[in-house]
């Protein structure tokens, strides 16, 4: 645990959204009673669902043609793929976009509650929801994520997270886009569950870690030296 607590502790996404968890925590207990409470889980089941459509949708999408914008695709998840042991990846780019998803949904969300329950407890709700049990969710997305790629004496729980996650690294990057613990029903609500069978007929394992691209594709060449790459695809990144 403790390894995986260094990592999280330098990760920047979580020094920037500590003080919201703390005014989404303060909020909750100050009111605390029903509303809070299924605000909070609200806001935990919600990331999950985010935690999801994002790893499928926006970091598994087709590789961009415009050299910058796959660049910052690799900075967030192939390189990650293609050097899945290197902590400089884990979390993708150093950036302020879950500040700022955090701070429009909630507003977002007491926008459209306000007509219903009250502009006030709208506003409890939304920073409940998204500063507390978001952030929560997210928090534990990140501790799961890293102890999978971390190599560390892990126990039951950190091995039942490895195996999981790792089979999207290594058998089958088209499945198993969640991450955290227990959220394997969104993948199979979705038709993304892991299958030994589908798995094998889909390996290749030339481009297994660079998600189907050619391992020496332009684009996938110029973004690891964009990034002080010098190891191949699957060592650790070594700049």
């Amino acid at each position: 645990m403790i390894p995986t607590l260094k990592v999280l502790l330098h990760m920047g996404t979580l020094h920037r959204l500590f003080p919201f968890w703390v005014i989404g925590m303060t909020v909750l207990i100050a009111n605390f009673g029903a509303l809070v409470l299924v605000a909070f889980a609200y806001g935990v089941v919600l990331q999950f669902f985010v935690e999801y459509v994002m790893h499928r949708f926006l970091y598994h999408r087709a590789p961009p043609t415009e050299q910058g914008v796959f660049n910052d695709l690799y900075r967030s998840h192939i390189g990650h793929h293609e050097f899945p042991a290197d902590p400089e990846f884990f979390a993708g780019d150093d950036h302020w976009y879950a500040v700022k998803f955090g701070v429009i949904s909630a507003a977002l969300h007491a926008l459209i509650l306000w007509p219903f329950i009250g502009l006030s407890a709208a506003a409890v709700f939304g920073v409940v929801a998204l500063f507390a049990g978001s952030i929560s969710a997210f928090t534990f997305y990140e501790y799961c994520h890293t102890i999978a790629h971390l190599n560390v004496k892990k126990g039951w729980f950190g091995e039942r997270v490895t195996r999981s996650h790792l089979a999207h690294h290594y058998q089958d990057h088209d499945a198993t886009f969640h991450v955290s613990f227990g959220m394997g029903w969104i993948d199979r609500l979705f038709g993304t569950k892991h299958d030994k069978a589908v798995a094998r007929e889909r390996f290749d394992r030339e481009t297994m870690l660079s998600l189907g691209m050619d391992p020496e594709d332009l684009r996938l060449v110029t973004a690891r030296k964009a990034y002080g790459v010098v190891n191949k695809p699957g060592a650790k990144r070594h700049a």
